[in-house]
C-alpha cells in the first residue's frame, strides 16, 4: 500500500501496480482494541468517545477504491523490454483489476462484521442500534466513490450490482441474528423490537429525503428504500413463530417513505380522468373516429412516464421476485394503483352524459388504449382480478340494447353504481342522476362514492327513481321509461344481497 500511494501522489507508472490490501477494513474493526474500551460509549459518525471502536472505514475504502481504479493509468504503460501496452497483454475474459479489488475489499467487510458480531455483545448494540447511520455512511462511501470517478469514456470503480454487494452483507447478518435467535421466544422480541426501531429511523430519514427533494416526481435515495423493502421480505419469511409481531412495524417503516408517492402518482391519474368529463360524448362526427381523445393521450404520458421513471426503478424482477415468493411493497403498491386506475376509469366513463353511438366508439377506443398503457407501465393488467374484468365488461355492455342489460352475464363482472350511472345517460331528461340532483361535480361525487359501499349507493339512486315516479304519475301518464324498470331490477338485487 505505501508503493501504491507513493506512486500515485508522484504520478509514478512504475511503482502504481505493485500492491493493494484490505486492511482498513480489519484495522477499523480490531476486536482487541474494541473489546479493551467497551466501557465507554460509542459514536458511529467518526467520532471516537472513550474505548469506543472506530468503526468508520467509509474514507478508507474510499481511497482503496480510488486507487484501485486510479491503476488504469498502467493501460498506458509500456512493457520495458517488448514495449507493447500493458492493457494489450491482459487475457479476453479475465476480469477488471477493480472488479477483484471490490470483491477483495467486500470479501474483508463480511469476515470482519462476522468476526465482530461473534465476538461481542456490544459490538452487535452498535450494529443495530447504529443501524441507520451505518446504511448512511455505507451510501455516502458509494456515493463518494462515484463523484471521484466521474471522468468521461473511462469504466467505473464500482457498478449498481457491486454497490448492492455491500448493502447485502449488513442485511445477511441482520437476518443470522434472527435466525440464530429464534427458539428463544422472548429473545426474538427484543432483537425484533431493536431492528424496529433502526427501521423506523431509517424511514423517517427516507421519507424526509423524499419531501425535500425539488419534486415528488424524481427518484431520490433508491437505496436506501431497497433496503427497507428486503428486510420486509426477509421479516415476511423469517422461519421464525415470533416474527409476525413485529412484521406490521417493519411493513409501516419500509412503506412509509413511499407511500405519499404512490398517492402522488395516483392524484394525477385520476386528475387525467376526470377531464373526460370536459370532452363530448354526445356528438356525431365520424371525421374524428381515428383521434384519441385529448385527456387519453395526456393520461398515457402520465402512465408512461410513472412506469418508465419510478416504478422500473422501484419494482423488483419477475426472477427476483418468485425466489423472494413474497410481493414486495412497491408491487403491492402498484397492484393497487393500476386498480384503482381502472376502476376510476369505468366509475367517471358511466358517468358520461350523453352518450351516442359515435361517443362509445370512441369511449371503447379509449378503454383499450387505457388497458394497454397500464398494462405495459403499471401491473400486468390479468393479475388485477376484479377491476381487470369490469374494465372488460363494460366495453361491450355500452354497446348492448337496454333491452338485453337485464340478462347480460356482463352486469356480473361489474359493480352494480357502474350499471345503474350508465343507465342514467339511457334514460328521459327528468331523469336525474344522484349528482345532477344534488349539483356536485364529478370529483365531489366520486369523492362520495369512495366512502360509500353498493348498497348506500343504492339509496340515492332509488331517490331519484321515486322523484321521476312522481313527476310521471303527476302528469297522469303511466309508461315509464324501460330504464326505470331496470334499475328498480338491480337496486332489488342489491338489497336481497345477490349482488
Amino acid at each position: 500500500m505505501k508503493v501504491l500511494e507513493r506512486g500515485m501522489e508522484g504520478l509514478n507508472q512504475a511503482e502504481v501496480g505493485t500492491g493493494m490490501g484490505v486492511k482498513s477494513v480489519g484495522v477499523a474493526m480490531d476486536m482487541k482494541a474494541i473489546t479493551s474500551g467497551a466501557g465507554g460509549g460509542f459514536g458511529l459518525g467518526g467520532i471516537r468517545s472513550s474505548g469506543a471502536p472506530n468503526i468508520v472505514v467509509g474514507g478508507r475504502l474510499g481511497r482503496r477504491c480510488g486507487r484501485g481504479w486510479g491503476v488504469r493509468v498502467l493501460s498506458k504503460k509500456r512493457d520495458p523490454f517488448t514495449h507493447v501496452l500493458l492493457d494489450a497483454v491482459i487475457k479476453e475474459g479475465d476480469s477488471m483489476l477493480t472488479d477483484r479489488v471490490w470483491d477483495a475489499l467486500v470479501k474483508a467487510f463480511t469476515s470482519q462484521m462476522k468476526s465482530a458480531f461473534s465476538a461481542s455483545i456490544f459490538v452487535k448494540e452498535i450494529f443495530t442500534m447504529g443501524y441507520p447511520k451505518l446504511v448512511s455512511m455505507i451510501e455516502n462511501l458509494l456515493e463518494r466513490i462515484a463523484r471521484d470517478i466521474d471522468v468521461k469514456g473511462v469504466l467505473p470503480a464500482i457498478n449498481s450490482e457491486r454497490k448492492e454487494q455491500m448493502i447485502s452483507q449488513v442485511l445477511s447478518h441482520i437476518q443470522d441474528e434472527i435466525e440464530a435467535v429464534h427458539p428463544d421466544g422472548r429473545l426474538t422480541l427484543l432483537v425484533l423490537r431493536e431492528i424496529g426501531k433502526a427501521l423506523s429511523n431509517l424511514a423517517q430519514r427516507a421519507e424526509c429525503q423524499i419531501s425535500t427533494g425539488p419534486e415528488t416526481r424524481q427518484i431520490t435515495g433508491p437505496a436506501t428504500y431497497n433496503t427497507d423493502q428486503k428486510l420486509h421480505i426477509m421479516s415476511a419469511s423469517a422461519r421464525n413463530p415470533h416474527a409476525y409481531l413485529i412484521h406490521g412495524a417493519i411493513y409501516a417503516a419500509a412503506c412509509e417513505p413511499v407511500t405519499p408517492l404512490f398517492k402522488a402518482m395516483r392524484d394525477q391519474l385520476e386528475s387525467c380522468i376526470l377531464q373526460i368529463h370536459d370532452q363530448n360524448f354526445g356528438v356525431d362526427d365520424a371525421a374524428l373516429d381515428n383521434n384519441t381523445s385529448p385527456y387519453m393521450e395526456e393520461l398515457k404520458r402520465s402512465i408512461l412516464h410513472f412506469g418508465k421513471e419510478f416504478l422500473s426503478r422501484l419494482l423488483p424482477s419477475a426472477a427476483s421476485a418468485s425466489t423472494a415468493g413474497t410481493e414486495s411493497i412497491c408491487t403491492r403498491l402498484a397492484r393497487q394503483m393500476a386498480s384503482r386506475v381502472l376502476i376510476f376509469y369505468i366509475r367517471h366513463a358511466s358517468l358520461v352524459q350523453p352518450l351516442s353511438e359515435w361517443g362509445k366508439l370512441r369511449m371503447a377506443r379509449d378503454m383499450a388504449e387505457l388497458e394497454l398503457a397500464v398494462g405495459q407501465n403499471l401491473f400486468p393488467v390479468e393479475q388485477l382480478g376484479a377491476p381487470y374484468r369490469a374494465l372488460i365488461a363494460f366495453r361491450p355492455l355500452i354497446f348492448l340494447e337496454t333491452s338485453e342489460m337485464g340478462s347480460s352475464p356482463l352486469i356480473q363482472d361489474l359493480p352494480p353504481s357502474i350499471v345503474l350511472h350508465h343507465l342514467y345517460t339511457r334514460g328521459p331528461d327528468e331523469l336525474d342522476s344522484p349528482m345532477q340532483k344534488d349539483r356536485l361535480s364529478p370529483k365531489q361525487y366520486s369523492l362520495w362514492l369512495d366512502n360509500q359501499k353498493e348498497d348506500q349507493i343504492w339509496k340515492g339512486v332509488k331517490a331519484t327513481l321515486d322523484d321521476y315516479a312522481v313527476k310521471i304519475k303527476s302528469r297522469g301518464e303511466k309508461e315509464f321509461s324501460s330504464v326505470y324498470p331496470l334499475m328498480l331490477q338491480i337496486g332489488s338485487s342489491l338489497t336481497e344481497g345477490n349482488l
